[in-house]
């Protein structure tokens, strides 16, 4: 990984291949390792940026909060430093918010965007409600919240089957500081609605859903879909769609890149 020095922190990315950029964004308790499997076949045909967000992975922590208007901040930072004006975002989960909001603040740069396994829609009181629970329950114990919170993203039937690649995920997401996991869960907590950018993007978007997700109600996050021109692709396994279904995945977003 390199580092860039910002607003006197590290931020930790990585860059392979040639061509159109591609900024792949991880979710929260992840870092850009979550990339890997697929880094290699997209670097064929992309210049593949990842990017460790802010608390997370190598990159440092700005503070108590980090909303995603920090976290899009910090990436516009590394497209800077890069010399990117234009690219094609993936982001999962919590990397498809930074993605919207990094959408909303510098829209010249968005070629085309992927939400895996993510959502326009801000939390709901119940969600907002559950954040404040899981700051009580990591600042309580902080080993037993990583690997209950990672273990709850598969889909039930996936568990025992993927079970060496689920520890893996809770090995790095160990590596994730306190102070990172409790500043992501305040702004995710906070993060606005950007349902009305699905409706007035001037650039291709794909959603990307899990149809067991224990995370993301499958049903009603489809509806982000009506009245919009947001491409569809959905996948019968949980909210970790890049492991539970990679064999698939990667030709759905390469053939979806190609189209940006």
């Amino acid at each position: 990984m390199k580092q860039l020095l910002y607003k006197n922190i590290q931020i930790a990315y990585s860059e392979t291949g040639k061509g159109t950029a591609l900024i792949l964004l991880h979710g929260f308790l992840e870092n850009a390792t979550m990339w890997d499997y697929y880094q290699e076949t997209f670097a064929r045909e992309y210049h593949v940026i990842t990017i460790d967000l802010l608390g997370h992975g190598q990159t440092g922590c700005l503070g108590y909060i980090h909303t995603m208007e920090d976290m899009a901040d910090a990436v516009h930072a590394v497209l800077d430093h890069l010399h990117i004006k234009k690219a094609i975002f993936t982001g999962h989960s919590m990397g498809g918010y930074v993605s919207l909001a990094f959408a909303e603040l510098y829209p010249d740069y968005i070629k085309g965007m992927v939400l895996l396994n993510s959502t326009s829609y801000q939390d709901s009181d119940e969600r907002k409600a559950n954040r404040d629970r899981a700051v009580i329950a990591v600042k309580k114990d902080y080993t037993a919240f990583i690997r209950m919170s990672i273990a709850n993203l598969f889909s039930e039937g996936n568990r025992e089957k993927l079970s060496q690649a689920i520890e893996a995920v809770k090995i790095e997401a160990l590596k994730t500081p306190l102070q990172g996991i409790v500043a992501a869960l305040e702004g995710m907590k906070i993060r606005k609605d950007r349902e009305k950018l699905l409706h007035l993007a001037d650039f291709p978007i794909l959603l990307v859903l899990g149809e067991k997700d224990p995370v993301l109600n499958y049903t009603e996050n489809k509806k982000q879909l009506e009245g919009t021109s947001v491409q569809f692709a959905s996948f019968p396994d949980g909210h970790m769609t890049a492991i539970e279904n990679k064999e698939e995945l990667g030709p759905v977003l390469l053939d979806f890149f190609r189209t940006c």
